[in-house]
């Protein structure tokens, strides 16, 4: 039986009951588009050494490069994801990785502040719509496994962004700011990928529509509602907190360990590296092991285990750094997927509008956090805001407050 004659033979009891089989050519496909967008993404502070040299920028400026970058897709996702929760529109992926294509060459070639900003919101752009539509795909091909689906989908994006520092030393340190124009490449392959992802997806249409009347069907009280509308502002405020670490030590520790410790940059970069790669590892097993054991469990859990690790990496260098990065990139990011599929169980058949939350906007706050994290290392030293960046976590305790996975289970019963 093919997926669109299961697809057929759903009933419409609950939005996260209606699912193929898990489709894993398509979780596949979406999650390698994921890495190489991510990958794009990275480039940006990839290259912030190489800009501080030659453009003869400070922090807070190139913290605003960050800030162009991702507010841009902070702005947009959530109003991308809205209206496709409405409208779905498949081919609006290869728009989004066109506008990524034409930020990648703009970005090799720029001499000047203004247009390196111009490029990297570009970027911004590619990625607002791709992650909404993407997170759709992944919805519609997970099946019963939202949690494994998300983290497949999720590691792939997180592996991406623990490249920037390779990239630094393999492509921008021998080649400088032009090395960019390799990248132009990955964006052609990210849309010969994309176009044929996109004819599967017009195919699925109408399973979303038959999932948005479903999630219609849900009753719910004025006393949940509330809770639920607490619960979300609640989970996004937590995403901001941990967007504003992860800024922090991606996009400044390296230059961190370089003034503090005097390391040279290719070994800062590796310590960079192992933070985001253990990330990686941690998203891949967030999603399966909330399935498991809960979501609310692992998002607390994510805290608890990131926040005493993270709270000594400023005061260590060399060898005992990894560890501590290692360890507090594992947990912080074991919630990474799961903070986003416990928001779509608050508002279900809303996955646009919760992907461009929990991407847009949280992403949104680490740009706000990288141009405050600049700003507040030039004005008190890139120690003193490593300390208070690295204190951040300590934000997600926070985390006991949500409802727990059955309660929300019992909102979600179909009238």
């Amino acid at each position: 039986m093919d997926s669109t004659d299961s697809a057929q033979q759903i009933k419409p009891q609950a939005p996260q009951q209606q699912a193929v089989a898990l489709i894993i050519p398509v979780l596949a496909s979406i999650s390698i588009v994921h890495l190489l967008n991510d990958v794009m993404q990275a480039v940006i502070p990839a290259m912030f050494p190489m800009l501080q040299q030659t453009l003869h920028l400070s922090y807070g400026q190139l913290g605003m490069i960050a800030f162009a970058n991702n507010i841009t897709a902070s702005i947009m996702q959530p109003f991308i994801g809205w209206y496709t929760d409405k409208k779905p529109q498949p081919f609006l992926l290869l728009a989004g990785m066109g506008s990524t294509l034409v930020g990648m060459a703009l970005l090799a070639v720029s001499g000047t502040l203004g247009l390196i900003v111009v490029a990297v919101m570009l970027v911004g752009l590619g990625s607002a719509v791709f992650h909404p539509e993407g997170s759709r795909i992944v919805s519609l091909s997970s099946g019963g496994k939202p949690g494994l689906a998300q983290s497949v989908f999720q590691v792939g994006g997180n592996a991406g962004q623990s490249l920037a520092p390779l990239m630094t030393i393999i492509v921008f340190a021998p080649l400088g700011q032009f090395g960019a124009m390799w990248f132009v490449g990955v964006a052609a392959v990210a849309l010969c990928i994309l176009y044929f992802l996109a004819h599967w997806y017009k195919e699925h249409v109408p399973m979303l529509k038959r999932r948005a009347a479903s999630a219609a069907n849900i009753q719910r009280t004025p006393e949940q509602q509330r809770r639920i509308r607490t619960a979300v502002v609640l989970i996004v405020f937590l995403s901001f907190a941990r967007s504003w670490f992860i800024a922090g030590i991606g996009n400044f520790y390296a230059l961190f360990q370089m003034k503090t410790f005097g390391t040279s940059l290719a070994v800062a970069q590796s310590h960079t590296f192992v933070f985001l790669l253990a990330g990686a590892v941690g998203t891949l097993f967030g999603g399966p092991l909330a399935d498991r054991f809960g979501k609310k469990n692992i998002l607390i859990f994510s805290i608890l285990g990131c926040a005493p690790f993270a709270l000594f990496v400023p005061f260590v260098g060399n060898a005992l750094s990894y560890v501590l990065l290692a360890l507090s990139g594992f947990a912080i990011l074991t919630g990474f997927s799961v903070a986003l599929i416990y928001a779509l169980d608050l508002l279900p058949g809303k996955t646009g509008t919760v992907s461009g939350l929990m991407f847009g906007l949280a992403f949104g706050m680490g740009a706000l956090g990288a141009v405050a994290l600049g700003n507040f290392a030039d004005a008190v030293g890139i120690r003193t805001m490593m300390i208070v960046c690295c204190a951040l976590p300590f934000i997600g305790l926070l985390s006991f407050l949500l409802p727990d996975d059955t309660t929300i289970r019992q909102w979600n019963k179909v009238a």
